[in-house]
């Protein structure tokens, strides 16, 4: 029954998205003479850079959609590495796809890369670097753009597309702490596109500090009660960091309430969503001002700590359902 108010108040407060219009065929964008066209002024620096770092460049032309200027490049191997702040490398996949290209004897598909003080950081393909890496390779071919920034917006749509909410939100916050150490000016608000959503961050805070943490527990409730600031990313992170270790006490309290429910016989994966769901009051909350984050802990954390486990019927936790667990996570 929490389970489903919860789902219900949850529908009330998402805004559905516009749907996109479609396009016009064949109405925007360049020509295919266009793309192969050498009038526009291309990155002279860039390709004397590629060629002076072992690098040859293989072609040049102009991106179909938006005309920015692309170098299709040969690059030494050792080269080119991960940015910083991607997604962990899955050693599975890489030796998977390390064995599709050996049977194949061909790499048909370039990384994308940036350069970076002499380095090549790829926001997009590095297991298929360190599969050829894994193979013994000498040289990897890039679609290389001139843009550092561009890496950024890469990353934001790998992060759409990662595989759960463990990956999206440690991606978030590496992109964070990139962004932060690279000094970028302007307010928080100002890279929400990069972010997704703001819950992305303290989550991923709370994931460096704890990885097996189950967000998945959280996030609906970290969703309503997190929002872009107009503030320095720099100013911010603290911030964040300070509400990721709230969650962790939030988590501890959770977790010492589904032990005793164990203790009590209860048995079931769904044990922390069934807790949590009880003290989360925001599932009868009605539209209006957006709660506020301390006070939503404060009050979770008081009903976390006062909770009743003798009150719990197995039925109740018979009722509570939901999707599959994160790869990390467990009931405790």
């Amino acid at each position: 029954m929490a389970a489903k108010s919860a789902r219900k108040a949850a529908a009330k407060t998402t805004t559905r998205k516009p749907r996109r219009k479609k396009a016009e065929p064949e109405s925007r964008g360049l020509t295919v003479a266009e793309v192969a066209s050498d009038a526009a002024a291309y990155p002279v620096e860039l390709l004397e850079a590629v060629r002076a770092d072992g690098g040859e460049v293989l072609s040049v032309y102009r991106d179909p959609l938006g005309a920015h200027p692309v170098v299709l490049a040969a690059l030494p191997i050792d080269k080119v590495e991960p940015t910083p702040y991607q997604r962990d490398l899955s050693e599975p996949h890489v030796k998977r796809l390390a064995t599709a290209m050996e049977r194949l004897d061909r790499f048909l598909d370039p990384v994308i890369a940036v350069r970076k003080d002499g380095r090549y950081w790829t926001p997009n393909g590095n297991h298929r670097l360190h599969a050829s890496k894994l193979l013994g390779a000498k040289a990897i071919v890039a679609l290389l753009l001139p843009e550092e920034d561009v890496a950024y917006q890469i990353l934001a749509l790998n992060t759409e597309k990662a595989h759960n909410l463990k990956e999206r939100s440690l991606e978030v916050i590496r992109m964070y702490r990139g962004l932060v150490g690279a000094g970028r000016a302007g307010p928080e608000t100002n890279f929400a596109p990069l972010f997704d959503e703001p819950s992305f961050i303290t989550l991923g805070a709370a994931y460096e500090l704890r990885p097996r943490f189950s967000a998945g527990a959280y996030h609906p409730f970290v969703k309503l009660v997190e929002s872009f600031q107009a503030r320095p990313l720099a100013e911010m992170l603290p911030l964040r960091e300070a509400r990721a270790a709230r969650l962790l006490e939030l988590d501890d309290a959770v977790v010492a309430v589904v032990n005793a429910l164990k203790e009590r016989g209860m048995q079931s994966p769904y044990l922390k969503n069934f807790v949590v769901a009880r003290i989360n009051f925001l599932r009868f909350r009605k539209d209006g001002a957006p709660p506020d984050f301390d006070a939503t802990l404060d009050r979770m954390l008081a009903s976390a700590r006062k909770f009743k486990v003798d009150s719990v019927r197995k039925e109740d936790i018979g009722r509570m359902g939901g999707g599959p667990l994160e790869p990390d996570e467990d009931a405790s």
